[in-house]
């Protein structure tokens, strides 16, 4: 679908450089386009850097349309690894999910069997498997039934986002980082024109990309957009280890584990973000993770915590993506979603070609921006 005759823009502002926002930003410099990246940190460091980074569509089944964006987001970075390279920031080693009782070991095997009738490869293992062929060092019982996601992976998203702005820049674009945005304006037939940036300066373009993350919904307001949009916190613990004693990713049961480099572990779990809200200290959230963690690898139980965030997801309030064009604001885009570090490459090469040519793919249709609308 085409949105009218579009003029290729001249100067595209991409605001917030996470994993959606350099994704977007370099495919528009692969085509020529002069790109300015604006974010009010470093790039990668806000969100995309404190997430459980899981490369995935197993936990999407809630509707079949996500499912699919997200497996050829899947195959997009597979893409994206030949051609920008491997590097320090794609690890295609699986996944692995087991549960501690019952019932919710019945829906974990509901959805395997839901996901192999989509035709995603799936296996199902039993502990002494896993530990014999997989992950040496986990304690979990023989028979268990663990299932593994062998195409899915995890992603070092801050050496990413570095990685494609530093492509991006070598093309030719520009950034603002340390900067705010404190405005975006329009010319008399609301299209936009500029963005006033809290150093004082002003910029001429006539796209602008909100890709700010947590911050979107103040974005759009620039634009006088509503986004509404979940306040979902979630606590990410990183610990230090001699040795990473894990391989790939894992859901085990109350802790979600993966591998952060050769010398650190990242710790996540929903249970423990249920205590945020209640006041929590992040030090104690911290060393439960830890705790948890220890249960399921024993040898985590000296490691050193050395970092801990706790950071809002940026969630749209019905849980999917917003992307796309804002029809009522000429030039004005959206690329806001929670699972950002899977959606980023596909969400990347779509956007930049709604853009360009105001090409409307239908693999967005169910999650354009104006379902949103008052």
């Amino acid at each position: 679908m085409q949105i009218g005759s579009m003029k290729r823009p001249e100067r595209v502002a991409v605001i917030g450089v996470g994993i959606l926002g350099s994704s977007v930003g370099w495919n528009l410099t692969r085509h020529g386009v002069k790109v300015v990246f604006i974010d009010s940190g470093q790039p990668g460091e806000g969100v995309t850097n404190w997430s459980f980074s899981w490369v995935n569509a197993s936990n999407k089944t809630a509707r079949k349309s996500y499912f699919d964006l997200n497996v050829a987001s899947m195959a997009a970075y597979r893409e994206l690894a030949r051609i920008i390279g491997p590097d320090s920031w794609w690890y295609p080693h699986g996944h692995l999910r087991w549960a501690d009782d019952p019932a919710a070991e019945a829906k974990l095997l509901e959805t395997a069997e839901l996901l192999a009738s989509w035709d995603y490869r799936v296996e199902v293992r039993t502990g002494a498997e896993v530990r014999r062929r997989l992950e040496p060092a986990l304690a979990l019982p023989d028979e268990v039934p663990v299932v593994f996601y062998p195409d899915e992976a995890w992603v070092h998203g801050r050496h990413l986002v570095s990685r494609l702005v530093g492509l991006a820049v070598a093309a030719g674009a520009e950034h603002r980082f340390g900067t705010d945005v404190r405005d975006i304006g329009a010319r008399g037939d609301g299209a936009i024109q500029t963005v006033v940036l809290s150093d004082g300066s002003c910029l001429d373009v006539d796209v602008v990309v909100n890709a700010a993350g947590p911050s979107a919904s103040h974005v759009a307001g620039l634009v006088a957009r509503h986004l509404p949009m979940r306040w979902e916190p979630g606590a990410v613990t990183r610990i230090d280890c001699a040795q990473v004693p894990v391989h790939r990713p894992m859901h085990a049961p109350h802790i979600e584990i993966r591998p952060d480099g050769d010398t650190s572990v990242a710790l996540h779990s929903r249970e423990i973000d249920a205590l945020i809200d209640a006041g929590e200290d992040p030090a104690e959230l911290a060393r439960l993770l830890r705790e948890s963690a220890r249960r399921v690898v024993p040898e985590l139980g000296n490691s050193r915590i050395t970092q801990t965030r706790v950071s809002n997801r940026p969630i749209p309030a019905d849980g999917f993506p917003s992307v796309g064009a804002v029809p009522s604001v000429p030039g004005y885009y959206e690329a806001v979603t929670h699972s950002g570090i899977t959606l980023g490459p596909i969400i990347g090469r779509l956007l930049a070609a709604e853009i360009l040519r105001g090409k409307r793919d239908q693999m967005l249709a169910d999650f354009r921006p104006e379902r949103f609308f008052p």
